[in-house]
């Protein structure tokens, strides 16, 4: 190995290892590696290079990636020898990919496939680096690609594979916890394994999940203290041994699991005393690892049900820590009692100098330690003494975060146990006046209102006594220079309310030091702003008790001077001062009352004082104010799109309109142009069915605009529908159509107008389906299609029929230009029927006026003669002409029998245009004089 090197690496692999051992400094050590990254980018570029070679590049290339260059050019290369069939070529590979990535690479996905493959192999050796690189580079997305065969994989009969895959579940766990719920049995299974090393791994899946649910595993406790038992009993293999001690991994595992399951459970405390008190005899405090165990199990003392002799043993334990002369374990025994006194406070007068050893210790982490044991201490009897220290450490140190955190500690044990007024205040003034600004604010709004509330007791005396001595000390405070920012805001604030109230201090005294405070600090303004307040109450207290207070010439120079000041607030202030020295006493006492401080201020959240205003708005007529809850039917439009959206995204029924298309055959359009003239000259009585949809249709429409302007309504407009009544463009069959022709009046061309109405029928049904407020299913779907499928003929029949009422309603202008927007127009036209070989119409508008022409042929002179010279029917024909309206009346659906009669009277009729207007003629004639067959006909036309 000597040309080789050692370790099987060549020798320019520890060449390089030795000159980045002995560079001088880290600019060296980076021109090492940035000429090494150069060296290896050749050499990976170049397509021969052996495999063996390739495995030592990658290492070097670990090596450079270790010590924090970017080596993302060899990366592919990593993932490239993942797939190699060797094995330490393969192992290797997994070892760089999971150094070079992590899950949210974009190179994952090339080994997510090689990691599937190696979970399956023969070869236990390649499933454990597949698990171990999974457990690394699986993210939540890829979990369930992999998770099948980890979980197979649990069943193993290799213990190593075992192990691996329940890491691998427990990293998915903690990576996705809901991928991996329904497999928490699993665990439960494998704690019960033949090698300890799967129950041991097993541990600590287990113990994420306790602490997550601790009553769910309640039931395991029996089974974790006989597992700790024979731990401790050394029944396991001696290869488990650390420093002579069994198995001491697990049974702090163990010992945590018991903890977090014994916490307020005396039951499950019941059985943990006995391994616990065996655990103790048998410590072993000649070893690191001998007294970590040790410590744990005072750990889990201190939290499960309180044993008497399980405290005294945890005791001793810790007297033994303290009196050690390690640091270490002296910082062990500091905690173990922080916990332990919790239970019994008792246990900490035992060690009194052991703790004052601790506190005058040079060690700063144990010094610190110990001053966290004295906080959980501290009593009414102790906390001067207490406190005293803390803050003496307080000025010693110079850690800006750690100063922050003692003096709120300080403060927070003056507030609960301090001993009298006096020691309280002086207190305070060392915390601000040492700790400065580091001090958080709300500190200072504390003491500010302690002082003005008092200590909550009914003895106004002492209250009194409490602000008089924080007046005398934050005097003789002033005189000291640099005081924080924090403390002299509180020290203005309490001399301007209570600086005078005991008569001892003149006010021109105060003011004059409130002027100093102000001219001392000319940069900042919440100082002075502070102090200006101050004054401003001096002034108003000396008013109100009728005494006269001149102003001091410092006071006039110092208002006049922020009166002119870029601070708004502070020009506020000193306008507030000015106006009040004009004031009498009475407006004084009303604007500035005596010791207000501590008054709750009483919101009116309904704004009651507006009753009145209101009254006398709604008495001359404005509108009353609808709360928000009730303007339900007022919504923007924006949030009816997001809506609309939503139910789309959520694959529901969609009733928005799409995009008409447009006509696919020219010829429908040229029939629909050409006859839709004709309806305006025949007014049809429509059925009382139809009339009450027309109505409702004419509704939605005028309804269109309220809905659309405020967007609380569906538009259902130009949808086709796939239940219900069927619409012109939807019926194809032979039967409806031959119905609709003859509903026609023998008419050869598509009427435009019951497209029109069969919009609106459809617009109606819309209405109506959206009263209902309700989705319809798909057995609902399926039941109407069942129901109406048979019936195609009678909605077309209404729909013509309507066709020629269209223009006898009010709102005839808003039927015609419709149809040509809202038509929905099928693939295909439905054939039709009375197509008997003549030549199709134009596409192009007719040249003469089809009005003139019927004029001209139905006029009064040449009426009669066509009506009689003709194949007309008879007047015995008209009411068989009207049996096809009163048809339209009943509810039920068509019976097959009327069909056959149907297409033989369209087969009688023809196709020539004089036939059509002789029909025209005829239907106009029963229109005008009503009949004893349609009784309702003439209630009809007049509305």
């Amino acid at each position: 190995m000597g040309s080789q090197g050692g370790w099987g690496q060549s020798k320019e692999f520890l060449d390089l290892v030795k000159s980045i051992g002995e560079a001088r400094s880290k600019a060296e050590e980076d021109r090492i590696i940035s000429r090494e990254l150069d060296h290896l980018k050749r050499r990976l570029a170049d397509p021969d290079v052996p495999r063996r070679k390739m495995k030592e590049l990658l290492l070097r290339l670990v090596y450079a990636e270790m010590l924090g260059h970017d080596a993302s050019f060899g990366h592919i290369h990593a993932v490239k020898m993942t797939h190699d069939e060797s094995l330490p070529l393969k192992r290797t590979g997994y070892l760089a990919v999971a150094l070079f990535i992590d899950e949210r690479h974009d190179l994952v996905i090339l080994v997510v496939n090689t990691i599937q493959k190696d979970l399956r192999s023969d070869n236990y050796l390649v499933v454990c680096a597949a698990l171990t690189a999974a457990s690394r580079l699986i993210g939540e997305e890829a979990i369930p690609a992999v998770l099948p065969q980890v979980v197979d994989l649990l069943a193993h009969p290799k213990e190593a594979v075992r192990k691996k895959a329940v890491m691998a579940l427990h990293r998915f766990y903690q990576r996705s916890p809901s991928s991996v719920s329904h497999l928490v049995s699993n665990f439960r299974k494998r704690l019960c394994d033949n090698d300890p090393g799967v129950m041991g791994a097993t541990l600590c899946p287990l113990y994420d999940l306790i602490l997550e649910d601790p009553n769910a595993y309640k039931d395991l406790v029996v089974s974790f203290v006989n597992i700790l038992k024979q731990v401790a009993e050394r029944r396991l293999p001696t290869s488990y041994d650390y420093h002579q001690m069994p198995a001491p991994f697990i049974q702090i595992k163990l010992l945590k699991i018991l903890a977090v399951l014994g916490s307020g459970d005396k039951s499950a405390s019941g059985h943990m005393y006995t391994v616990l008190g065996d655990i103790f005899r048998k410590g072993d405090t000649a070893s690191n690892i001998g007294n970590a165990i040790l410590y744990e199990c005072i750990c889990c003392v201190s939290c499960i049900f309180p044993n008497s002799k399980m405290l005294d043993a945890a005791a001793e334990t810790t007297s033994k820590f303290l009196k050690s002369d390690s640091h270490n374990l002296k910082y062990m025994g500091i905690d173990a009692l922080g916990r332990l006194i919790k239970i019994n406070p008792d246990i900490a007068e035992q060690h009194q100098l052991a703790v004052i050893d601790c506190l005058e210790d040079p060690d700063d982490t144990l010094k610190r330690k110990t001053f966290e044991l004295l906080y959980k201490m501290t009593k009414s009897t102790n906390v001067e003494v207490i406190v005293d220290r803390m803050i003496e450490y307080m000025i010693s140190i110079t850690d800006h975060h750690y100063k922050a955190e003692i003096a709120s500690r300080c403060v927070e044990l003056a507030e609960q146990f301090a001993p009298s007024n006096q020691w309280f205040i002086q207190t305070m003034n060392k915390v601000f006046e040492h700790a400065g600004d580091l001090v958080n604010i709300r500190v200072a709004h504390n003491l500010m209102r302690l002082i003005a509330e008092g200590f909550g007791e009914e003895d106004e005396g002492a209250d009194s006594q409490l602000r008089s001595s924080a007046v005398n000390s934050y005097l003789r405070i002033l005189g000291e220079p640099k005081l924080p920012s924090s403390f002299l805001q509180i020290i203005c604030w309490v001399l301007g309310e209570y600086g005078t109230a005991d008569g001892k201090h003149p006010a021109s005294y105060i003011i004059g030091k409130l002027c100093d405070v102000a001219e001392a600090h000319p940069t900042d303004d919440t100082v002075r702003g502070y102090a200006v307040s101050a004054i401003l109450k001096i002034f108003a207290f000396e008013i109100a008790v009728g005494r006269k207070s001149d102003m001091l010439p410092e006071f006039q120079s110092l208002v006049d001077e922020l009166s002119s000041s870029h601070s708004t607030d502070l020009q506020q202030r000193a306008y507030e001062v000015q106006a009040l020295l004009g004031l009498d006493k009475q407006a004084v006492e009303s604007v500035m009352p005596i010791d207000a401080s501590c008054e709750d201020i009483e919101v009116d959240k309904n704004l009651t004082f507006l009753n009145s205003y209101v009254q006398q708005a709604l008495e001359n007529g404005a509108t009353p104010y609808i709360p928000e809850s009730e303007r339900s039917g007022v919504v923007s439009v924006g949030n009816y799109r997001a809506q609309d959206q939503h139910e789309t995204s959520a694959h529901a029924l969609r009733f928005e309109a799409y995009e008409l298309p447009k006509p696919s055959l020219p010829t429908a359009t040229s029939q629909s142009s050409v006859s839709l003239p004709t309806t305006d000259l025949v007014p049809v009585p429509e059925p009382s069915h139809y009339r009450e949809d027309h109505h409702q249709a004419r509704s939605q429409q005028s309804g269109n605009a309220v809905s659309g302007e405020f967007g609380a309504k569906l538009r259902l407009d130009g949808v086709q529908k796939k239940w219900g009544r069927e619409s012109y463009a939807s019926s194809s069959t032979p039967s409806s159509s031959t119905s609709s022709q003859q509903a026609a009046n023998g008419g050869s061309n598509s009427d435009g107008g019951g497209l029109v109405t069969s919009q609106a029928r459809e617009s109606s049904y819309g209405s109506k389906s959206q009263q209902q407020g309700t989705e319809v299913s798909a057995e609902k779907q399926r039941l109407a299609a069942s129901l109406f499928g048979s019936s195609a003929a009678k909605p077309n029949r209404k729909g013509h029929a309507g066709r020629k009422a269209a223009k006898e309603s009010s709102s005839t202008e808003k039927v015609t230009p419709q149809p040509a927007k809202e038509q929905v127009t099928p693939a295909a036209p439905p054939p039709d029927l009375l197509d008997l070989g003549e030549e199709p119409v134009s596409s192009s508008a007719p040249s003469a006026d089809p009005f003139s022409q019927l004029d001209g042929l139905l006029g009064p002179a040449s009426a009669s003669p066509a009506l009689s010279g003709t194949s007309a029917p008879s007047a015995s024909n008209t009411p068989d002409l009207m049996s096809i309206f009163s048809d339209d009346v009943q509810t039920g659906a068509t019976s097959a029998s009327t069909e056959p009669a149907q297409k033989g009277a369209t087969a009688k009729k023809g196709h020539s245009l004089q036939d059509a207007l002789q029909k025209d003629a005829t239907a106009r004639q029963v229109g005008v004089t009503p009949t004893g067959n349609n009784p309702n006909l003439f209630k009809d036309l007049l509305g």
